[in-house]
């Protein structure tokens, strides 16, 4: 891509249909909101510049955008009237850019980068206008792209096409690539003299062929096209993301043992040779070394796990766990803001949060660290080789050392040295016969209730 290129992103929807309070292009797809997926897609063409439109909340649009992207400049629809007018709210801010724009939709969340970077070679090759269009599979109300000899001739609205028009099957997804001098002088020209009094973005068509300029059409898969404008659209979006990043996942060397199960987030990263077992959650922030293996049922946010680790069933990483190759955290273990170290293991109903557990060291079965007094988190450390019992309670801020044992069914509060043994339990004292008394003793109690 030898151009500068921009990107014009409009955002100005209110999404009537998702009923929703959220403005619609910050419901999330793979836990990132739309206008991040499009602010992703964008990427494909390297722009120096980017204009989001905003329109309905725009403070709130432009506060997530700015924080998508920060380079970002917004700017305000107000009042909205087409796509055409949309970006025309770009013109100022693109003022002196000399090189083309794409124009995208913040709804239209899944256009790949490459497509684009298709976009951009067409107009390499002398395309005024490149449009961007698919193959669909029931063409209904969407625009047509009407092609002849030399391009890309013109785009007919559905309601006014003929029905030669009609029975074309290549539609308009409304994403384009025009230089910008061109882009703004056809955009001057532009009318509202239609039904809605709106200005369209679509009549530039028409006007780059009526001034002899060539205009051609890049095709798409109709996926990449779909816009999302209910809750319906949404999780449409979500699974083809879905099957998008599994397919990429397994490619790439994963092994999904159950991949219509996997639940990836958008920015998942997983390594070769990593195995994923079935009804496996992915939230952001992920990072799975080559060689791991996530067990079935497990959930992961935030957190980072190394070579030849074993995660689950049923496990719980949250933000902050740090786990390290070949480590262990098995059933019902949840693990916050932890590291554990080379071939340390949690196997089974533990919590362990705001802690470092060392180099081997074995975690009992329902052990804890209590690392929250009600006001502040505190610190568990647990060093290598250490053996903490079952059902112990390490009541933070505290250590156990390298080595150490601490007996099951301790509650431990103060600092356990290197090779020590750790008792913190009460003494067992067993009664001769009290059970057998107490026994007859209740069941007499219960016959008298059953009298009274």
């Amino acid at each position: 891509m030898t151009k500068s290129t921009a990107v014009c992103l409009l955002a100005a929807g209110k999404g009537t249909r998702m009923r929703s309070d959220l403005p619609k292009v910050l419901h999330k797809i793979a836990d990132l909101p739309m206008l991040g997926h499009a602010l992703n897609s964008a990427k494909g063409c390297a722009p120096s510049r980017a204009v989001i439109v905003t329109g309905h909340q725009a403070e709130r649009v432009a506060d997530a955008a700015t924080k998508l992207s920060p380079d970002a400049v917004c700017v305000v629809q107000e009042p909205q009237h087409g796509t055409g007018h949309a970006v025309l709210q770009a013109k100022e801010a693109l003022a002196g850019f000399d090189g083309d724009v794409f124009v995208l939709f913040a709804d239209t969340p899944l256009i790949r980068p490459e497509t684009l970077v298709a976009m951009a070679e067409a107009r390499n090759t002398g395309a005024a206008v490149v449009v961007l269009g698919f193959e669909a599979a029931e063409p209904g109300g969407y625009g047509r792209l009407i092609e002849g000899a030399d391009g890309l001739d013109k785009i007919v609205e559905a309601k006014d096409a003929s029905p030669d028009e009609l029975a074309v099957t290549l539609c308009n997804s409304g994403v384009m690539c025009v230089d910008s001098i061109t882009l703004f002088k056809l955009l001057d020209r532009v009318t509202n003299d239609n039904a809605n009094g709106e200005y369209y973005l679509t009549d530039i068509v028409g006007l780059a062929r009526g001034d002899g300029l060539p205009c051609a059409v890049v095709r798409c898969d109709e996926e990449e096209t779909l816009g999302v404008n209910s809750r319906v659209d949404l999780a449409a979006g979500e699974a083809a993301f879905q099957q998008r990043a599994r397919t990429a996942a397994m490619v790439a060397g994963v092994t999904l043992t159950a991949p219509e199960t996997v639940s990836f987030s958008h920015d998942t990263v997983l390594g070769q040779d990593v195995i994923v077992e079935p009804n496996v959650v992915f939230g952001p922030g992920v990072t799975v070394e080559s060689g791991a293996t996530i067990r079935a049922f497990s959930h992961l946010e935030g957190c980072s796990v190394a070579s030849g680790a074993i995660i689950g069933p049923y496990a719980r990483l949250r933000p902050g766990a740090d786990i390290g190759p070949s480590a262990r955290i098995g059933n019902f273990v949840e693990v916050k803001n932890a590291t554990f170290a080379a071939g340390a293991k949690a196997n089974h109903l533990s919590y362990i949060g705001d802690a470092t557990v060392g180099a081997k060291a074995n975690i009992g079965a329902g052990t804890i660290t209590c690392n929250y007094d009600g006001y502040l988190k505190h610190r568990t450390e647990i060093g290598a080789d250490a053996f903490i019992g079952s059902n112990t309670a390490l009541v933070a801020p505290v250590s156990v050392g390298s080595r150490a044992t601490v007996a099951a069914g301790s509650v431990i509060v103060e600092k356990v040295g290197d090779d020590d043994l750790a008792l913190a339990r009460g003494r067992q004292v067993n009664k001769s016969g009290l059970a057998a008394r107490l026994r007859q003793a209740l069941a007499e109690s219960k016959e008298k209730l059953k009298d009274s």
